[in-house]
């Protein structure tokens, strides 16, 4: 049976090829890294937050669940809020030292 699903096709205005084959673009999945391997960038950020401090942790290479999964542990573990998305992760408040401790308690040796 023919695959019909129009999602895959919302770039394809119209094509009288019958046998035309649609070609659909496949993200890959970045590996992640052994833990060793990661060179993670703690840092303190106040400027164009409303006043309000953050710890950014930057860096971090491979996959989106990986890094939802640190900064979930990480948020945990320090008790506050925040976010991990685009490669980097954001905790609520100034947290610089006892996130660069959690991280290489994690494994993650070449945290600065």
């Amino acid at each position: 049976m023919k695959n019909n699903d129009w999602k895959e096709r919302l770039n394809i205005v119209y094509s009288t090829n019958p046998d035309f084959n649609y070609q659909t673009e496949d993200e890959e999945e970045i590996e992640t890294p052994e833990k060793k391997n990661q060179k993670l960038r703690v840092s303190i950020e106040k400027k164009g937050r409303g006043g309000k401090t953050v710890t950014l942790i930057t860096g971090f290479i491979g996959s989106e669940d990986d890094l939802k999964e640190l900064g979930r542990t990480l948020k945990t573990k320090c008790g506050v809020g925040g976010s991990a998305k685009d490669g980097e992760i954001i905790i609520q408040g100034d947290f610089k030292q006892r996130v660069i401790e959690l991280l290489k308690a994690e494994g993650y040796t070449q945290t600065k």
